[in-house]
């Protein structure tokens, strides 16, 4: 419904001659219209965080929510606040359908001195937003509706169990069961499943479980053993259209820039201005945070037709945030065709290594000399450039690289040695 959102929200803009936003009721922005404005002040930190990031902090939200959005059932107008990054004043228009808060629309207030939207266009422009609450509304019944059965297909056993699940879920989403998907995995994943995720077709919560990808919904590198992960279906137009699924699934994910943004505020901002500017963020926003010590992460399937390969899919997204959790440079969201050879390591490694080969290498105290051999292997056996990315002498690199042969009884001159060693380590990763 992506674009039948952003519609929406240009119908809205052309009525108030304003660029509008729309965010759902948790603050994550579905469609911005375009901005061609020179009013330096019309792009102020706050929208404009809003825009780039796309999500913003609970304080941001709690701030704007302080004037009665919730509850409103007409325009609200708020004003500005500079000391909070709140340059200009907004107009927001509440999202409704059936008396329930959908989300909202946003707009820059005029200059101060100038008229406001005339009444009438503010009228109009509500009546449209009740029509982006009506689609709101649809897509979060559809999403629950279909939770229970998407969360049998991930968490059955395989055989008839499964083939029964995936019927049922195919026969729930009907026309669109044989359509393109995408399964997503965002783990470790702290609450409940959210109000709405644009272009989900379903969304659920599934427990983890300790083991490998082999197992539905099994991670214990994406999070904490028992936590919980939020699978996504996700409809899409085509197998080369997945940024807008991409895109979708970073909103989920939290942002770390709001302690940094917090600590910019000062040690005297209090406040509005401690909790506007502590996310830099939205017109109104929250974010969610990873629960405890575990990097939350996402991970991307390759996209499928039809329901009868979800299951495996899924296993692709649990992989894939795995990789994430253990490569940075995957991740935050990492798509499974990119993750090179964590693709069969994630198939493979379903307990925590333990070649006896690579066993004393991988406990704590041989940590740099487990990095060593790592980057050594990475950089293909090559010295110079193996201890130029480790910023050291090659004599310091031969040494360390001796200490590992005494330690794992292989020899680093050997093919298959070499293979097992860079296996050994890169799993070690996932576990």
């Amino acid at each position: 419904m992506k674009g039948d959102y952003q519609d929406l929200v240009d119908e809205i803009s052309a009525l108030l001659g304003a660029p509008a936003t729309l965010e759902n009721r948790d603050f994550r922005l579905i469609a911005f219209g375009a901005h061609d404005s020179d009013d330096d002040l019309a792009m102020d930190p706050v929208r404009t965080r809003s825009i780039l990031t796309r999500q913003s902090t609970a304080a941001v939200r709690a701030w704007f929510e302080g004037f009665g959005i919730a509850r409103a059932t007409g325009p609200v107008r708020i004003p500005a606040a500079p000391d909070a990054g709140v340059f200009r004043g907004r107009i927001c228009l509440p999202v409704r359908s059936r008396g329930i808060v959908q989300g909202y629309v946003w707009l820059l207030d005029q200059e101060p001195g100038k008229p406001g939207p005339d009444p009438a266009a503010l009228a109009a422009a509500m009546e449209v937003a009740q029509r982006i609450g009506v689609l709101l509304a649809e897509e979060a019944k559809a999403g629950a509706d279909l939770s229970r059965e998407f969360q049998a297909v991930l968490t059955a056993g395989r055989g008839w169990q499964q083939d029964m699940a995936v019927a049922a879920l195919r026969a729930a989403l009907g026309p669109g069961g044989d359509g393109l998907h995408a399964a997503v995995c965002v783990a470790p994943w702290p609450g409940e499943t959210p109000a709405t995720v644009p272009g989900a077709a379903a969304v659920c919560v599934v427990p983890l479980r300790g083991g490998g990808a082999g197992e539905p919904g099994a991670t214990s590198a994406a999070g904490p053993a028992g936590g919980l992960a939020l699978a996504v279906l996700l409809r899409l137009r085509s197998t080369d259209a997945l940024a807008p699924a991409l895109t979708a699934v970073a909103r989920l994910l939290p942002r770390a820039a709001e302690p940094a943004a917090a600590a910019a505020a000062g040690p005297g901002a209090s406040g509005s201005r401690a909790k506007a500017a502590s996310a830099g963020a939205s017109t109104g926003a929250g974010s969610t945070t990873a629960a405890g010590p575990h990097r939350m992460t996402a991970g991307v399937a390759d996209p499928v037709r039809g329901l009868a390969e979800l299951p495996a899919a899924w296993e692709q997204a649990v992989a894939a945030a795995r990789a994430a959790v253990a490569e940075p440079r995957f991740g935050p969201v990492a798509q499974w065709s990119q993750i090179g050879p964590y693709r069969l390591l994630a198939s493979l490694a379903s307990d925590p290594v333990d070649d006896p080969a690579a066993r004393t290498l991988l406990t704590p105290a041989h940590r740099e000399l487990a990095r060593t051999a790592e980057v050594f292997l990475d950089c293909a056996g090559q010295a110079g450039r193996a201890a130029a990315a480790l910023g050291i002498h090659r004599q310091t690199l031969y040494y360390r690289l001796g200490r590992v042969e005494q330690l794992t009884g292989l020899d680093l001159d050997a093919g298959e040695d070499r293979l097992l060693l860079h296996m050994a380590l890169k799993a070690s990763r996932l576990a």
